[in-house]
């Protein structure tokens, strides 16, 4: 059932689902083009979750009202008024699978490291949210076999670029920061630049392919491994 909540001064939040799938993050990313065609510039931004969608408008030229009573022809059939597909744009990453956990993770799922590899590198992962900080990427869904919880004493310092994952999500720290996930790789790939426009690379519905590269080739292509 689809809830309507009132967020802030001038935003709605709409709650599409209970429970994350690996289809909502596409079909979400195809209500907003619709809503953006429906509303124009009169909705000035659209915040994706794993399962809601926040829609900011415009005051001056919208009221709250008139804003739920656009949405509502297209969410009349939801979810099938926004199909899944293949979702957004593929992004494959060049991956140097040599993180700091890797080998405690490997450990923690019965697994050998070659085994999380694969495992971690053998599916496409669809980008669920950004949060946390400027450019972070919720991405999923990871294997069941290596889901673990997030580190119980976190680093006070991550490196840009480092792969990680916890509970069923991965993702790459777009900055250096503090962190709590295990980190099992390094990336080259710039997910955030302040400069760009737009700033942020990925947006939710995209597709994340990370792809193995050995320390050679990682160097070769600028990275610090």
């Amino acid at each position: 059932m689809i809830t309507f909540k009132p967020f802030g001064v001038a935003a709605l939040l709409l709650e599409l689902a209970e429970h994350p799938d690996t289809e909502l993050p596409s079909r979400i990313a195809r209500l907003g083009e619709r809503i953006r065609q429906r509303f124009g510039a009169a909705v000035t931004d659209l915040v994706a979750g794993w399962t809601s969608l926040l829609v900011h408008y415009d005051p001056l030229q919208l009221t709250l009202a008139e804003v739920q009573a656009g949405l509502e022809p297209l969410l009349a059939d939801w979810p099938g008024a926004a199909q899944a597909g293949e979702g957004g744009r593929l992004h494959e990453v060049p991956t140097l699978y040599a993180g700091p956990d890797l080998a405690e993770v490997a450990e923690r799922c019965g697994l050998s490291e070659a085994e999380v590899i694969a495992r971690h590198c053998g599916r496409d992962y669809q980008v669920g949210a950004i949060g946390f900080m400027p450019g972070f990427a919720f991405l999923g869904e990871l294997d069941e076999r290596l889901a673990l919880p997030r580190r119980s004493t976190p680093r006070t310092a991550v490196p840009a670029g480092s792969l990680a994952i916890a509970e069923r999500q991965t993702a790459v720290y777009p900055q250096a920061s503090p962190g709590g996930w295990n980190l099992i790789g390094r990336c080259l790939w710039t997910v955030f630049d302040a400069r760009a426009e737009p700033p942020c690379l990925l947006t939710p519905g995209d597709r994340v392919r990370f792809v193995p590269v050995d320390e050679a080739a990682f160097r070769a292509q600028g990275g610090q491994p």
